[in-house]
C-alpha cells in the first residue's frame, strides 16, 4: 500500500527507481498498480527478489543507490500467537537493510515506522504524542505495536553504533487510509471495507488518528533528500476521528455506495461480551473510547509538509474499494 504510492511518486519526480519483492512473479501485479496511480509507462524501474528474513538479495538491491527506503514490514490483520512472527523479520529485516545500504555507500535510509512505536503502553492522556515519545513495552501492547518498536530501536542503535556517513529518517504513521492501487488492499481500508459490504450492524467506540498514503509517500521523498531530515523522526498524521466519524464520511461521500454503511454504535459491554467468542472483538475491546492524538506539526515545520484532511483520506479510500469491485452492489 505505502510502498506503491512511493514508487508511483519517485517515478513521477524523475527518479531511477529499484524496488523488492518477495517473488519475481509479481512483478507485473506491481506495475498494474503503479499505472493505476498514474506513474509513467516508461518510467525506468526494475525488480530485485530479497526477503527480510534472508541475506540474499539487498546487496544486489541497494547497488549504486542513492536512497533507500525501507518499507516493508509484517502487518497482519489479527495478532499471532507467537509474537516473533512479526518482531523477527520486522527487527532484523530493517538490520539487513541497513547493512546492505552502508556497504553500498548510500546516502541516506527512510525506514517506516509507526505510531505504533510511539503512542502505546501509556497510560490515557490528553495531550497529543509527538516524536520524544517511545511506545512503552511494559505496558499492554500487541505484538504489532513490540514488532514496530523494537525494529526501529535496533535502527537507531545501529546508526549509533556503525552508521558511519549514512544518515537516517523515520516516518511515523498513524492509521493510513487514501486510495488503494490494488485489490491485496492494506489492512488499514479492511475496516472500511466490512463497513461498506454491511458486515458490521453497528460501530464499537474506536477511535483513530488518520493520514492518506499518499501524503505518507510525500513526507517519505521529503525525508530522503531535505538535510534537515538527517537523524529525525517525523509523525505523519492528518487528524483524529471515531470510527464512527469515518462511516459519517462514508455514507456522506459515496451515494448509493455507502448505504449499507452503519452509523449507530454498539454498547461496550456487548462489545466486550462478544470478545470471549470472536478474536476480532477481543482485539477491538482494549481500545474502546481509547483516545491516542498525535502530532503532525514537526514534518509541517520542518520539512514543509502539508497532509489532505482526513475526511478526504477516508473518502478516497471508500472509491477506491468501489472502483476495484471489492464492495458488494
Amino acid at each position: 500500500f505505502v510502498g506503491a504510492h512511493c514508487l508511483v511518486q519517485l517515478l513521477g519526480a524523475g527518479y531511477r527507481v529499484r524496488t523488492t519483492v518477495r517473488s519475481l512473479s509479481r512483478e507485473p501485479e506491481v506495475r498494474a498498480m503503479l499505472a493505476a496511480g498514474g506513474a509513467p509507462a516508461d518510467a525506468p524501474l526494475a525488480f530485485v527478489a530479497a526477503d527480510l528474513q534472508a541475506d540474499a538479495g539487498w546487496p544486489e538491491a541497494v547497488a549504486g543507490c542513492d536512497y533507500v527506503l525501507h518499507v516493508a514490514s509484517p502487518f497482519p490483520a489479527r495478532q499471532p500467537k507467537n509474537e516473533d512472527e512479526l518482531i523477527v523479520p520486522a527487527r532484523d529485516g530493517a538490520l539487513r537493510v541497513l547493512r546492505a545500504a552502508r556497504a553500498a555507500g548510500v546516502k541516506r535510509v527512510v525506514l517506516t515506522s509507526s505510531f505504533a512505536a510511539i503512542g502505546y503502553g501509556h497510560p490515557p492522556s490528553e495531550q497529543p504524542f509527538t516524536e520524544e515519545t517511545w511506545s512503552d513495552l511494559n505496558g499492554r501492547v500487541t505484538p504489532y505495536v513490540k514488532s514496530k518498536t523494537l525494529a526501529e530501536r535496533a535502527a537507531w542503535d545501529f546508526m549509533t553504533r556503525v552508521g558511519g556517513a549514512m544518515t537516517l529518517s523515520v516516518i511515523n504513521p498513524v492509521g493510513i487510509f487514501g486510495p488503494a492501487l490494488g485489490p491485496d488492499i492494506a489492512t488499514s481500508l479492511a475496516l472500511l471495507c466490512q463497513m461498506l459490504n454491511g458486515a458490521l450492524p453497528r460501530l464499537p467506540r474506536i477511535y483513530y488518528s488518520v493520514v492518506d498514503v499518499r501524503d505518507v509517500a510525500d513526507l517519505h521523498l521529503r525525508a530522503m533528500t531535505q538535510p534537515a531530515a538527517a537523524g529525525q523522526r517525523f509523525l505523519a498524521t492528518a487528524g483524529f476521528m471515531s470510527v464512527q466519524d469515518m462511516a459519517r464520511v462514508l455514507k456522506a461521500r459515496l451515494g448509493p455506495a455507502g448505504q449499507r454503511v452503519p452509523t449507530a454504535l454498539l454498547p461496550d459491554w456487548l462489545v466486550r461480551l462478544v470478545a470471549r467468542v470472536s478474536p476480532a472483538a477481543a482485539e477491538a475491546a482494549p481500545n474502546l473510547g481509547q483516545i491516542r492524538k498525535s502530532s503532525g506539526e514537526k514534518a509541517r515545520r520542518v520539512l514543509g509538509w502539508a497532509p489532505r484532511s482526513q475526511e478526504e483520506a477516508i473518502a478516497t479510500a471508500g472509491e477506491s474499494l468501489v472502483r476495484l469491485g471489492l464492495v458488494k452492489p
